[in-house]
């Protein structure tokens, strides 16, 4: 019989539109692995969800980005309903998209991660929390949405009109200089490093999403001690948040420290599926295509339920 699978995709979050074009994207790959596919725009409704779910799918997956969808709301829904679903469970994803409780979890598994402080908006406002350069950036948002980097010198944070977006309490946290590098993990696998370029000051939402916004060296031309603690790395965040099924974890490389210099900044519980996303891209290159990628997240599919 035919598997019965239901793309959640959509949402209200920052990240909506991504969100779209992921799930459209695993929709069409799964309809040519010969699934029966219905593609659900999540709205701020659960009694509309919970009607479009039924008849119950076999699988839900999963293509939620960003706040509702990835922080642990819709899998504890779907923990509720007894629906298997892709990518990582409740507590995982809570912790995950959580910045400042993810990086106490990697930090208490003996995993590299820079200093922080959590500060209220009018912290921010009034003055440096901290010694520059740093970075301002929501707790509990994905995508690099609302980051700003604040160097030597940098003016205001916010421009003259512009509104404070970031909520109520924000991460304010070291920056670290150097190479950015990331890692796809497909179960307990990491697949490879890619290297991001971009012209911008740093790799932000337009650098991810838009075209020619960055680019991608992979693998990542590193010396073979990086490559092998990379790898290393990623896969024991992946453990320590535990994630289940596909991940992405991002880092930063300060080359004039040696390994010293690794430091994790995220774990990506949902990463982009995007045609300009890098899991999709480090999978191919080791030889698993979007179609294969996305079948086995559905067969990996489960819930906590």
């Amino acid at each position: 019989m035919t598997k019965k699978i239901a793309v959640l995709m959509g949402g209200w979050s920052a990240e909506r539109e991504v969100s779209l074009v992921s799930g459209a994207a695993v929709a069409k790959a799964l309809k040519q692995a010969g699934y029966s596919v219905t593609s659900i725009d999540v709205q701020r409704d659960m009694g509309s969800l919970l009607t479009r779910l039924y008849p119950r799918p076999d699988v839900v997956f999963n293509a939620l980005h960003g706040r509702y969808g990835e922080d642990g709301c819709v899998q504890g829904f779907l923990n509720i309903l007894g629906i298997p679903y892709t990518h990582s469970g409740l507590m995982a994803s809570a912790v995950a998209m959580d910045k400042a409780m993810a990086k106490n979890v990697m930090s208490a598994a003996g995993l590299p991660v820079a200093d922080h402080v959590i500060a209220t908006r009018d912290q921010v406002l009034d003055g440096d929390v901290m010694a520059r350069p740093y970075v301002v950036k929501p707790n509990n948002e994905g995508s690099s949405v609302g980051i700003h980097i604040v160097t030597e010198n940098s003016g205001p944070i916010l421009a003259d009109g512009e509104a404070w977006s970031l909520g109520d309490e924000v991460m304010v946290e070291q920056f670290i200089p150097g190479r950015e590098l990331t890692v796809s993990v497909m179960g307990d696998r990491p697949l490879t490093i890619t290297e991001i370029l971009t012209d911008r000051s740093f790799y932000d939402y337009n650098a991810k999403y838009a075209a020619g916004g960055s680019r991608h060296i992979l693998p990542a031309d590193l010396p073979k001690e990086i490559e092998e603690a990379v790898l290393d790395m990623a896969v024991k965040a992946h453990e320590a948040i535990g994630c289940r099924g596909l991940s992405r974890v991002d880092f930063r490389f300060d080359e004039s420290k040696g390994v010293k210099g690794l430091f994790i900044l995220e774990v990506n519980t949902q990463p982009g599926m995007t045609p300009t996303s890098l899991v999709p891209e480090q999978a191919e290159h080791v030889g698993i295509s979007f179609t294969e990628l996305v079948t086995w997240m559905v067969e990996k599919a489960q819930c906590d339920a």
